[in-house]
């Protein structure tokens, strides 16, 4: 198994772990630490060395932050954590606050004390973050301090050591375009930002720039490191080799000098005193490396990480690589729902039925020789009330039979050498009630708009958003999630900038892979997630229209539960639609399949009656 169902954080541990934080304040002239969930690449997955926010707190979301002060603590989570963090936290220390609605940069605004001294560890927030902290500090008459070393890995005695994943060569014939070109193309970009050189920060970049993958956090094959990338001349890659070996090496020392990330502030301050102008992304990059690049005397640009654009606009390999492990992951699902199908309610918990998800796509994968290399994130498997727990992570703790006539939610992913994938479905154990049946259906017409959309070059994913909640809308409903976000190539599950959501401000451009996810959450009831990748396709003739208009492909291919559409709820475009998909899922899926399983298949996606 690629994933554990352990519980990983203990929230009894919160009293005595926060009290031992407390006590390093008067050492370090504090009133108050600030304890994000991020490393120094500020990913959203992290090694467990960098677990430090669920270590201290018992939360073990993807995104958060603790602020503990002298007589308090506070967490802040996004609405996809709520639940999870009330429950997974001892409510006798931890107030639970919006990340989004009053963030921490507001709450201290409207909190500290005057004089107030907050530290942080500057490698674990951006420059943009801190920047924001310093002015909404500043408001209350505080002061944002900057701490060498970390104040929680003085008391987590036994830390974890650093990760030393295996680093291997991505091959050209998924990657599409050889590194070479890939760094020279950074190097314009670097030039064009008015910068000397500048800094990558995010794995995806090194892994996207060097075409490289490794194995160094859960689930997401990266290698961690930096880069210098200078707008003339030879990169610099900042990686440990001990996670190469002799032809990765090689591979590399034909591309940049190698050094160990140890000597990545030395190298910067060095070229910082030679008067370098240095591009920092002022969203991704350490706060660290800004103060540092600063006190040596060099001119700081804000300047966009130059990889991250082209690494979300997918080449055609990537494309064809992405539609191929779409197949492959349909056939996996299709067996998976099949036989769920057939299993009585009662029989099986939600970890036995994510273990027969992940043996359904090893199965395929060896197959058709393209072996699964690892699950795209931890499954949600939540059945009845645990899937209205938006991120929900099962354990042996949580682990919820199956029950009669309750939905099952499961959302998971796969990674593959040629592609990633992420595909949620919400069944019905039993028979769906008619409120069931109404939630899933409005759900599912948002999911459809979308397929079905065509936009102006230009458009936004906040743009778009609205369409995937007008049927929610209607009926005084919502979600309190983004719409989509963008998927890597064998990369991140999670890639930027392009989403669709309130905050989506990228323009959507051809080659741009995003997942199509509305949902609907009734707490302590059930949860609903309908969600298929698409891809942005180029602006092309609407009819004898006047402007060009962008689309979607749908790379996802697996039905959907006919027992849960209310057909009555539907436009006849909306069946057009879903007859017209179900009839491509059995076009290329059933010949992957056989037996009881196309049978099944072919039932699942007969035309709607």
């Amino acid at each position: 198994m690629f994933q554990s169902f352990d519980v990983t954080a203990d929230p009894a541990q919160g009293v005595a772990r926060i009290a031992k934080l407390r006590e390093t304040f008067d050492r370090a002239g504090l009133d108050g630490y600030l304890v994000p969930r991020a490393d120094e690449h500020q990913g959203e997955y992290v090694a467990p060395c960098s677990e430090r926010l669920a270590w201290l707190t018992g939360f073990t979301g993807s995104a958060g932050m603790a602020l503990v002060l002298r007589d308090r603590a506070l967490l802040f989570v996004d609405g996809r954590y709520t639940l999870q963090a009330a429950e997974q936290t001892d409510p006798s220390l931890f107030t639970i606050e919006s990340l989004i609605d009053n963030p921490p940069r507001e709450w201290m605004a409207e909190n500290l004390s005057k004089g107030a001294r907050i530290g942080f560890d500057p490698w674990l927030h951006t420059i943009g973050e801190v920047r924001a902290l310093e002015k909404a500090v500043a408001r209350s008459g505080a002061e944002l301090v900057p701490v060498d070393g970390n104040l929680v890995d003085d008391i987590w005695h036994e830390r974890p050591a650093s990760p030393l994943g295996a680093t291997r060569i991505q091959p050209l014939d998924y990657a599409g375009e050889t590194a070479l070109d890939k760094l020279a193309r950074l190097a314009d970009a670097v030039h064009e930002g008015g910068a000397d050189l500048t800094v990558l920060t995010d794995p995806s970049s090194l892994a996207w720039a060097f075409n490289i993958r490794g194995n160094d956090v859960p689930h997401t094959p990266l290698a961690l490191g930096f880069a210098l990338v200078p707008a003339h001349g030879r990169p610099t890659l900042f990686i440990d080799k001990r996670k190469l070996d002799r032809e990765t090496e090689a591979y590399l020392t034909q591309l940049a000098e190698l050094l160990p990330p140890s000597a990545l502030e030395k190298t910067m301050a060095g070229l910082a005193r030679d008067g370098m102008r240095i591009g920092l992304d002022p969203g991704l990059a350490a706060d660290r490396l800004r103060r540092l690049a600063a006190r040596e005397g060099a001119q700081i640009v804000d300047l966009d990480d130059p990889a991250r654009l082209p690494r979300a606009i997918k080449n055609t390999i990537e494309l064809q690589g992405a539609r191929a492990a779409h197949r492959r992951d349909g056939a996996a699902m299709t067996r998976f729902l099949c036989w769920l199908d057939a299993q009585p309610a009662g029989t099986f918990d939600e970890i036995a039925v994510a273990r027969k998800l992940e043996a359904c796509r090893a199965e395929v994968g060896q197959e058709t020789q393209m072996r699964l290399r690892d699950i795209s994130f931890d499954t949600i498997s939540g059945a009845g009330p645990n899937g209205a727990i938006i991120h929900y992570r099962v354990t042996t703790r949580t682990s919820r039979i199956l029950g009669k006539d309750e939905l099952y939610l499961v959302d998971s992913g796969a990674q593959y050498e040629d592609g990633t994938t992420d595909i949620t479905r919400t069944v019905i154990i039993g028979t769906p009630s008619a409120e069931m049946r109404d939630r899933f259906t409005r759900v599912l017409k948002g999911l459809i708009a979308l397929s079905r959309l065509r936009f102006p070059p230009g458009t936004r994913g906040m743009d778009i958003d609205p369409f995937a909640r007008h049927a929610l809308w209607q009926a005084g409903l919502d979600y309190a999630h983004g719409t989509g976000h963008g998927v890597g190539s064998y990369l991140s599950v999670h890639e930027g900038p392009q989403r669709i959501a309130r905050t989506g401000t990228q323009k959507l451009e051809p080659g741009m892979i995003l997942s199509n996810e509305p949902g609907y959450y009734k707490p302590g009831a059930y949860g609903i997630r309908l969600e298929n990748l698409i891809v942005v396709e180029p602006a092309a003739p609407v009819g004898d229209g006047e402007i060009d208009m962008h689309g979607f492909e749908t790379l996802t291919l697996a039905p959907f539960d006919r027992r849960l559409i209310e057909t009555a709820l539907l436009e006849p475009g909306e069946r057009a639609w879903l007859d017209a998909y179900h009839a491509r899922v059995f076009e290329e899926i059933g010949p992957m399949v056989d037996g009881e399983v196309h049978a099944w298949l072919e039932r699942a996606t007969s035309p709607l009656g």
